[in-house]
């Protein structure tokens, strides 16, 4: 799935997006995905990964991903895009938390998820669980998301390094998630992004599998649907037990979005102002 967003006037950004999912290592996906291109060029994409079981799993995620597209579709579009995305997730955990409530088959369902909106040049992300987003610029690569994992409260406390709560027994105990309370616990995000820059959205599957430098590299001035095959085909080469999905959004290396005036700019502004 790839697609292509352009917005015209004084910024001018062209995106692309694709998104890739594989069974991998699973019996079924419990993995969703989903995007969104508005009228206007901006961008919406999410990635969830289901839990509770096969059955509970797979309704989660799905219905993670298509109510938040949903809603942010159907919220006013004079609010904000971060605005809208948080509202959108929330209603996305209330329809999960209701629906376990509703059928007792489903009472232990949950799914995390990372949901990312770019608009005008600015990537607004929300996150619950262990879904990552990543930023890769130049040589460099970020982890944007803190995951919500008892391994990962431990590494943040310093009781565990980043790479090693990933060998943790309880890497994959979520502390939050969509769907336990009625109110969800939610991270946000927010960056202006650069030309060439690649934000990328992975399940546990994929970066337990590919180092983040190794992610960096799959990506780097890679078209998206080519680094998306490329990090799936690298953690399947690995032999990976989870289900895998990646979304990687490029933002062109041949388009420049205006940056606000500098330091040097405004002196030069005040300077002229007393000649």
């Amino acid at each position: 799935m790839l697609v292509r967003a352009a917005r015209d006037g004084a910024t001018h950004t062209v995106s692309e997006l694709a998104i890739l999912s594989d069974v991998g290592g699973g019996w079924t996906n419990e993995d969703a995905y989903g995007q969104w291109t508005a009228d206007s060029g901006d961008v919406v994409f999410v990635v969830a990964d289901g839990v509770g079981g096969r059955e509970g799993g797979e309704v989660a995620s799905r219905l993670a991903v298509a109510t938040t597209l949903q809603a942010y579709r159907e919220s006013p579009a004079a609010w904000a895009a971060a605005k809208r995305l948080h509202h959108a997730v929330q209603q996305a955990n209330v329809v999960i938390h209701n629906r376990a409530l509703a059928v007792p088959e489903l009472s232990r369902m949950a799914s995390t998820l990372t949901a990312v909106v770019v608009s005008d040049g600015t990537a607004s992300a929300v996150h619950v669980g262990d879904t990552r987003l990543y930023l890769v610029r130049g040589d460099a690569v970020r982890q944007l998301t803190k995951d919500h994992t008892v391994a990962g409260e431990r590494a943040r406390l310093r009781l565990a390094s980043g790479r090693s709560a990933l060998g943790d027994p309880d890497r994959s105990m979520l502390t939050r998630s969509l769907g336990q309370d009625l109110v969800a616990p939610l991270d946000r995000v927010s960056l202006r992004l650069l030309a060439g820059d690649r934000l990328v959205v992975c399940t546990d599957g994929v970066y337990t599998m590919v180092h983040e430098q190794e992610l960096g590299d799959y990506c780097r001035d890679q078209a998206a649907k080519t680094a998306c095959r490329s990090l799936i085909a690298a953690a399947k080469r690995r032999n990976a037990t989870d289900n895998l999905t990646v979304a990687v959004f490029a933002s062109s290396a041949g388009v420049q979005t205006p940056a606000p005036a500098g330091w040097r700019a405004r002196l030069l502004g005040l300077l002229k102002r007393h000649d």
